[in-house]
């Protein structure tokens, strides 16, 4: 392999950031009983059949360990007015389980997060290294759609926005 030329991480950010990703908070409950989530903006589909999403996670964040072990997880796609919550979800400090309205899933002991646009329930198909990150699949049980008048929170050039509702095409 020949030798790469070293990428600038702070370029490396900023010219990701350029495309705009939705906001999704993944959270999960093991066997024990313990909840832990992430704010997450690498949530994508992978497979329509069989259906299949991904996400990645730094290795290093707090939840990792739990996420790594637990057989299902969620995603709970935030709404526009969800920045808070985003950032409860982005933080090191300990989650507000106790203060945060849930709603239980249909397929899995995963936390649903009310007033989100949609939930994602699956299991947890593979977890594949993937540098600083590790890339979780997997597999979808549940799918719903929380009232179609919901927006969904965008994050682009490191800040939140609102999904402009002009449609151009």
């Amino acid at each position: 392999m020949t030798d790469q030329p070293a990428i600038d991480s702070r370029a490396y950010r900023d010219t990701l950031g350029r495309m705009p990703t939705g906001v999704t908070i993944i959270t999960t409950c093991n066997e024990a009983g313990e909840r832990a989530g992430a704010t997450v903006g690498s949530f994508t589909s992978l497979s329509l059949d069989p259906p299949l999403v991904q996400f990645s996670l730094d290795k290093t964040a707090i939840c990792h360990p739990q996420f790594v072990e637990s057989s299902h997880f969620a995603i709970n796609v935030l709404a526009e007015d969800q920045t808070d919550l985003s950032g409860v979800f982005a933080s090191k400090k300990d989650r507000p389980w106790d203060e945060l309205s849930l709603i239980a899933g249909e397929k899995s002991a995963a936390p649903l997060l009310a007033g989100c646009v949609a939930y994602i329930e699956c299991a947890h198909e593979a977890t594949y290294p993937g540098g600083d990150h590790d890339i979780f699949v997997g597999r979808v049980l549940s799918l719903r759609i929380e009232g179609l008048d919901r927006r969904p929170l965008l994050f682009f050039g490191g800040a939140y926005h609102r999904l402009d509702t002009d449609v151009i095409a």
